[in-house]
Protein backbone atom coordinates (compact mmCIF):
# COMPACT_ATOMS: atom_id res chain seq x y z
CA UNK A 1 0.00 0.00 0.00
CA UNK A 2 0.98 3.40 -0.84
CA UNK A 3 3.38 4.74 2.49
CA UNK A 4 0.51 7.67 4.80
CA UNK A 5 3.28 10.23 5.86
CA UNK A 6 2.96 11.23 9.54
CA UNK A 7 3.79 14.09 11.26
CA UNK A 8 3.66 14.19 15.08
CA UNK A 9 3.60 17.26 17.42
CA UNK A 10 4.19 16.60 20.57
CA UNK A 11 7.19 14.48 21.88
CA UNK A 12 5.53 12.93 25.33
CA UNK A 13 4.41 10.20 26.60
CA UNK A 14 1.27 10.20 24.29
CA UNK A 15 3.54 10.21 21.03
CA UNK A 16 5.26 7.34 22.44
CA UNK A 17 2.35 5.44 22.59
CA UNK A 18 1.33 6.30 19.22
CA UNK A 19 5.31 5.73 18.40
CA UNK A 20 4.55 2.16 19.03
CA UNK A 21 1.00 1.63 16.70
CA UNK A 22 2.38 3.21 14.07
CA UNK A 23 5.50 1.10 13.73
CA UNK A 24 2.95 -1.93 13.83
CA UNK A 25 1.12 -1.05 10.76
CA UNK A 26 2.96 -1.49 7.63
CA UNK A 27 1.66 1.80 5.71
CA UNK A 28 2.37 3.93 8.27
CA UNK A 29 5.48 5.96 7.82
CA UNK A 30 6.67 8.90 10.61
CA UNK A 31 7.63 11.47 8.66
CA UNK A 32 8.33 14.28 11.19
CA UNK A 33 8.04 15.17 14.55
CA UNK A 34 7.39 18.94 15.81
CA UNK A 35 8.37 20.51 19.21
CA UNK A 36 9.18 24.19 19.84
CA UNK A 37 11.03 23.40 22.51
CA UNK A 38 13.19 20.79 20.59
CA UNK A 39 12.62 17.98 23.15
CA UNK A 40 13.45 14.56 21.99
CA UNK A 41 13.62 15.45 18.78
CA UNK A 42 16.75 13.41 18.37
CA UNK A 43 14.36 10.53 18.44
CA UNK A 44 15.42 8.87 21.87
CA UNK A 45 12.37 8.45 23.58
CA UNK A 46 14.24 5.83 26.20
CA UNK A 47 12.95 7.75 29.04
CA UNK A 48 9.75 8.30 27.75
CA UNK A 49 6.57 5.94 29.62
CA UNK A 50 2.66 6.16 29.64
CA UNK A 51 0.52 4.14 32.63
CA UNK A 52 -0.65 1.43 29.97
CA UNK A 53 1.73 -0.79 27.25
CA UNK A 54 5.21 -2.25 27.28
CA UNK A 55 7.82 -0.02 28.71
CA UNK A 56 10.33 -0.94 26.52
CA UNK A 57 12.39 2.21 25.30
CA UNK A 58 11.77 3.90 22.14
CA UNK A 59 14.30 4.94 19.61
CA UNK A 60 13.17 6.20 16.43
CA UNK A 61 16.04 5.75 12.70
CA UNK A 62 15.77 9.85 12.46
CA UNK A 63 17.77 8.97 8.78
CA UNK A 64 14.00 10.05 7.41
CA UNK A 65 12.69 11.67 9.43
CA UNK A 66 12.13 15.65 9.35
CA UNK A 67 12.49 17.79 12.55
CA UNK A 68 10.49 21.23 13.10
CA UNK A 69 10.45 23.82 15.89
CA UNK A 70 8.31 25.58 14.11
CA UNK A 71 4.35 24.05 13.52
CA UNK A 72 3.37 26.05 10.70
CA UNK A 73 7.08 24.50 8.55
CA UNK A 74 5.39 20.83 9.61
CA UNK A 75 2.32 22.20 8.06
CA UNK A 76 3.71 24.17 4.65
CA UNK A 77 5.67 20.78 3.90
CA UNK A 78 3.37 18.96 0.97
CA UNK A 79 4.87 15.66 1.75
CA UNK A 80 2.87 15.52 5.16
CA UNK A 81 -0.02 13.88 5.61
CA UNK A 82 -1.39 13.43 8.45
CA UNK A 83 -0.80 15.75 11.38
CA UNK A 84 -0.97 14.02 14.95
CA UNK A 85 -1.54 15.93 17.92
CA UNK A 86 0.11 14.80 20.96
CA UNK A 87 0.69 18.24 22.15
CA UNK A 88 -0.89 19.39 25.97
CA UNK A 89 -4.96 20.17 25.75
CA UNK A 90 -4.91 23.43 25.63
CA UNK A 91 -3.01 23.77 22.00
CA UNK A 92 -5.40 21.10 20.58
CA UNK A 93 -8.02 23.42 18.97
CA UNK A 94 -5.24 25.78 17.78
CA UNK A 95 -3.41 23.13 16.58
CA UNK A 96 -6.23 20.95 14.79
CA UNK A 97 -7.65 23.94 13.27
CA UNK A 98 -4.51 24.71 11.51
CA UNK A 99 -3.63 21.64 10.04
CA UNK A 100 -7.13 21.11 8.99
CA UNK A 101 -6.54 24.54 6.85
CA UNK A 102 -3.69 23.87 5.77
CA UNK A 103 -5.41 20.57 3.80
CA UNK A 104 -4.04 17.69 6.44
CA UNK A 105 -5.74 14.84 7.69
CA UNK A 106 -5.93 15.52 11.95
CA UNK A 107 -5.41 12.63 14.41
CA UNK A 108 -6.06 14.78 17.64
CA UNK A 109 -4.92 12.92 20.73
CA UNK A 110 -8.24 13.79 23.86
CA UNK A 111 -9.63 15.28 25.04
CA UNK A 112 -10.18 16.71 21.59
CA UNK A 113 -10.46 20.32 22.93
CA UNK A 114 -10.42 21.98 26.26
CA UNK A 115 -14.23 22.85 26.29
CA UNK A 116 -16.96 21.78 24.26
CA UNK A 117 -17.17 25.25 22.63
CA UNK A 118 -13.69 25.31 20.92
CA UNK A 119 -14.39 21.30 20.36
CA UNK A 120 -17.06 22.77 17.98
CA UNK A 121 -15.23 25.12 16.30
CA UNK A 122 -12.52 22.45 15.51
CA UNK A 123 -15.62 20.45 14.18
CA UNK A 124 -16.96 22.92 12.21
CA UNK A 125 -13.76 24.07 10.52
CA UNK A 126 -13.58 19.77 10.11
CA UNK A 127 -16.86 20.04 8.20
CA UNK A 128 -15.58 22.34 5.53
CA UNK A 129 -11.85 21.12 5.44
CA UNK A 130 -10.70 18.08 2.63
CA UNK A 131 -8.90 16.30 5.51
CA UNK A 132 -10.48 13.62 8.10
CA UNK A 133 -10.50 14.58 11.69
CA UNK A 134 -10.75 11.83 14.36
CA UNK A 135 -10.71 11.89 18.23
CA UNK A 136 -8.08 9.46 19.67
CA UNK A 137 -11.00 7.82 21.62
CA UNK A 138 -8.51 4.40 21.86
CA UNK A 139 -11.05 2.88 24.11
CA UNK A 140 -13.47 2.24 21.46
CA UNK A 141 -10.67 0.42 19.89
CA UNK A 142 -9.08 -1.37 22.84
CA UNK A 143 -9.39 -5.43 22.48
CA UNK A 144 -11.64 -6.03 25.90
CA UNK A 145 -14.12 -3.08 25.20
CA UNK A 146 -14.57 -3.90 21.61
CA UNK A 147 -15.50 -7.40 22.71
CA UNK A 148 -17.90 -6.17 25.46
CA UNK A 149 -19.53 -3.39 22.81
CA UNK A 150 -20.14 -6.59 20.34
CA UNK A 151 -22.07 -8.14 23.54
CA UNK A 152 -24.08 -5.44 24.42
CA UNK A 153 -24.95 -4.43 20.59
CA UNK A 154 -25.85 -8.50 19.73
CA UNK A 155 -27.48 -9.05 22.86
CA UNK A 156 -25.25 -12.01 23.32
CA UNK A 157 -26.29 -12.47 27.27
CA UNK A 158 -29.62 -10.52 27.09
CA UNK A 159 -30.01 -6.84 27.73
CA UNK A 160 -27.85 -5.13 30.15
CA UNK A 161 -28.56 -4.61 33.94
CA UNK A 162 -26.29 -2.64 35.18
CA UNK A 163 -22.46 -1.55 34.51
CA UNK A 164 -19.34 -0.32 36.20
CA UNK A 165 -16.10 1.93 34.95
CA UNK A 166 -13.34 2.44 36.39
CA UNK A 167 -10.36 4.27 35.67
CA UNK A 168 -8.08 5.63 38.53
CA UNK A 169 -4.44 6.56 38.70
CA UNK A 170 -1.62 7.93 41.16
CA UNK A 171 -1.24 11.38 40.08
CA UNK A 172 0.50 11.42 36.77
CA UNK A 173 4.71 12.36 36.75
CA UNK A 174 4.32 14.41 33.43
CA UNK A 175 4.68 18.12 33.69
CA UNK A 176 1.57 20.21 32.76
CA UNK A 177 -1.10 18.04 33.90
CA UNK A 178 -1.50 19.46 37.38
CA UNK A 179 -2.82 22.95 36.34
CA UNK A 180 -6.30 21.70 36.28
CA UNK A 181 -6.90 25.05 34.33
CA UNK A 182 -5.25 23.82 31.35
CA UNK A 183 -5.87 19.73 31.37
CA UNK A 184 -9.12 19.85 32.72
CA UNK A 185 -8.07 17.27 35.68
CA UNK A 186 -8.53 14.15 35.81
CA UNK A 187 -12.25 14.54 34.78
CA UNK A 188 -10.58 15.03 31.21
CA UNK A 189 -7.63 13.00 31.04
CA UNK A 190 -8.90 10.07 32.71
CA UNK A 191 -12.70 9.78 32.60
CA UNK A 192 -13.51 10.80 29.25
CA UNK A 193 -12.69 7.66 28.10
CA UNK A 194 -15.31 6.24 30.13
CA UNK A 195 -18.19 8.89 29.83
CA UNK A 196 -16.95 7.89 25.63
CA UNK A 197 -17.76 4.59 25.68
CA UNK A 198 -20.73 4.54 27.97
CA UNK A 199 -22.30 6.89 24.76
CA UNK A 200 -20.80 4.52 22.57
CA UNK A 201 -22.62 1.67 24.30
CA UNK A 202 -25.94 2.75 25.31
CA UNK A 203 -26.57 6.25 23.61
CA UNK A 204 -25.66 9.45 24.74
CA UNK A 205 -26.78 9.69 28.28
CA UNK A 206 -30.09 11.45 29.09
CA UNK A 207 -28.94 12.79 32.52
CA UNK A 208 -25.85 12.37 34.39
CA UNK A 209 -25.40 12.91 38.37
CA UNK A 210 -21.91 13.05 39.73
CA UNK A 211 -20.26 13.33 42.68
CA UNK A 212 -16.05 14.26 42.45
CA UNK A 213 -13.40 16.72 44.19
CA UNK A 214 -9.88 17.98 43.34
CA UNK A 215 -6.97 16.85 45.06
CA UNK A 216 -3.93 17.78 43.04
CA UNK A 217 -4.96 19.67 40.12
CA UNK A 218 -7.53 22.44 41.23
CA UNK A 219 -10.30 20.80 38.65
CA UNK A 220 -11.74 17.40 38.90
CA UNK A 221 -9.49 14.68 39.83
CA UNK A 222 -11.82 12.33 41.36
CA UNK A 223 -15.15 11.22 40.06
CA UNK A 224 -18.25 9.09 40.35
CA UNK A 225 -20.99 9.52 37.80
CA UNK A 226 -23.97 8.22 37.52
CA UNK A 227 -25.97 8.13 33.72
CA UNK A 228 -29.48 7.77 32.96
CA UNK A 229 -29.56 5.71 29.60
CA UNK A 230 -32.42 4.66 27.07
CA UNK A 231 -32.71 0.89 27.89
CA UNK A 232 -33.12 1.79 31.83
CA UNK A 233 -29.93 -0.04 32.72
CA UNK A 234 -27.92 1.48 36.13
CA UNK A 235 -24.51 2.76 34.38
CA UNK A 236 -21.65 4.81 36.46
CA UNK A 237 -18.42 5.73 35.87
CA UNK A 238 -14.99 5.98 38.45
CA UNK A 239 -12.38 8.30 37.41
CA UNK A 240 -9.73 9.31 39.60
CA UNK A 241 -6.55 10.89 39.75
CA UNK A 242 -6.41 10.86 43.47
CA UNK A 243 -4.83 7.42 44.48
CA UNK A 244 -1.78 7.54 46.50
CA UNK A 245 1.46 7.46 44.75
CA UNK A 246 2.82 3.88 44.42
CA UNK A 247 -0.74 3.07 43.32
CA UNK A 248 0.16 2.73 39.91
CA UNK A 249 -2.88 2.91 37.13
CA UNK A 250 -5.87 0.74 36.81
CA UNK A 251 -8.83 0.20 34.37
CA UNK A 252 -11.73 -2.00 34.98
CA UNK A 253 -15.32 -2.89 34.11
CA UNK A 254 -18.31 -4.85 35.58
CA UNK A 255 -21.07 -5.37 33.28
CA UNK A 256 -24.39 -7.72 34.64
CA UNK A 257 -26.40 -8.68 31.67
CA UNK A 258 -29.79 -11.03 32.36
CA UNK A 259 -27.42 -14.26 31.78
CA UNK A 260 -24.04 -13.43 32.60
CA UNK A 261 -21.79 -11.04 34.05
CA UNK A 262 -18.62 -10.06 32.35
CA UNK A 263 -15.63 -8.42 34.67
CA UNK A 264 -12.68 -7.19 33.49
CA UNK A 265 -9.47 -5.89 35.37
CA UNK A 266 -6.46 -4.86 34.28
CA UNK A 267 -4.24 -6.34 37.40
CA UNK A 268 -5.29 -9.53 36.23
CA UNK A 269 -2.83 -9.48 33.22
CA UNK A 270 -3.63 -12.50 30.84
CA UNK A 271 -6.74 -13.65 33.23
CA UNK A 272 -8.23 -9.64 33.00
CA UNK A 273 -11.27 -10.42 31.23
CA UNK A 274 -13.92 -13.24 32.84
CA UNK A 275 -17.17 -14.09 31.71
CA UNK A 276 -19.61 -16.12 34.53
CA UNK A 277 -22.61 -17.39 33.40
CA UNK A 278 -25.17 -19.84 35.98
CA UNK A 279 -24.13 -23.15 36.00
CA UNK A 280 -20.92 -23.21 34.34
CA UNK A 281 -17.14 -22.77 35.52
CA UNK A 282 -16.19 -19.02 35.16
CA UNK A 283 -14.38 -18.70 31.48
CA UNK A 284 -11.47 -16.37 30.36
CA UNK A 285 -11.79 -14.64 27.81
CA UNK A 286 -8.64 -14.39 25.36
CA UNK A 287 -9.40 -11.19 23.31
CA UNK A 288 -6.44 -11.77 20.91
CA UNK A 289 -5.11 -8.32 18.34
CA UNK A 290 -2.96 -4.98 19.25
CA UNK A 291 -3.93 -2.79 21.69
CA UNK A 292 -6.54 0.17 21.04
CA UNK A 293 -3.60 2.76 19.83
CA UNK A 294 -2.68 0.52 16.80
CA UNK A 295 -6.91 -0.07 16.13
CA UNK A 296 -7.48 3.54 15.92
CA UNK A 297 -4.28 4.24 13.56
CA UNK A 298 -5.15 1.10 11.73
CA UNK A 299 -8.59 2.50 11.58
CA UNK A 300 -7.99 6.27 10.89
CA UNK A 301 -5.61 5.57 7.70
CA UNK A 302 -8.43 2.79 6.43
CA UNK A 303 -10.53 5.81 6.59
CA UNK A 304 -8.13 7.76 5.00
CA UNK A 305 -7.56 5.03 1.98
CA UNK A 306 -10.90 5.00 1.29
CA UNK A 307 -12.00 8.10 1.55
CA UNK A 308 -15.06 7.74 4.10
CA UNK A 309 -15.31 9.25 7.04
CA UNK A 310 -14.24 7.40 10.12
CA UNK A 311 -16.86 5.59 11.60
CA UNK A 312 -16.38 4.05 14.50
CA UNK A 313 -15.38 7.44 16.31
CA UNK A 314 -16.67 9.85 14.77
CA UNK A 315 -15.56 14.27 15.48
CA UNK A 316 -18.92 15.08 16.96
CA UNK A 317 -18.61 11.95 19.19
CA UNK A 318 -15.26 14.23 20.70
CA UNK A 319 -17.50 17.21 21.31
CA UNK A 320 -20.53 14.90 22.70
CA UNK A 321 -17.88 13.18 25.39
CA UNK A 322 -16.54 16.43 26.74
CA UNK A 323 -19.85 17.62 27.13
CA UNK A 324 -21.17 14.61 29.36
CA UNK A 325 -17.86 15.50 31.18
CA UNK A 326 -18.89 19.15 31.57
CA UNK A 327 -22.28 18.28 32.13
CA UNK A 328 -20.65 15.92 35.16
CA UNK A 329 -18.89 19.09 36.48
CA UNK A 330 -21.77 20.82 36.56
CA UNK A 331 -23.15 18.03 38.27
CA UNK A 332 -20.74 18.18 41.08
CA UNK A 333 -20.74 22.04 41.80
CA UNK A 334 -24.80 22.21 41.93
CA UNK A 335 -25.65 18.67 43.64
CA UNK A 336 -28.31 18.30 40.94
CA UNK A 337 -28.90 15.64 38.19
CA UNK A 338 -27.57 17.56 34.45
CA UNK A 339 -29.70 17.08 31.29
CA UNK A 340 -27.66 16.45 28.69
Amino acid sequence: MTPVNIGIVGTGFMAVAHIKALRQIPEARIAALCNPSGRNLDGDFSNVFGNVGTHEPVRLDMREVKVYHDFAALLADPDIHVVDITTPTPLHAEQAIAALRAGKHVMCEKPLARTSAEARAIVAEAARAKGFLMPAMCLRFWPEWVWLKQAISEGRYGRVLSARFRRVAEPPAWGGFLDGKKSGGALLDMHIHDADFVQFCFGRPRRVFAAGHSSVSGAIDYVSAQYEVANGAVVHAEGSWAMARGFGFNMAYTVNFERATADYDLARGKESLKLFEPDQAPCIVACDGADGYVGEWRHFLESIRTGQPPSVVTAADGVSALEICEAEECSIATGNPVAL
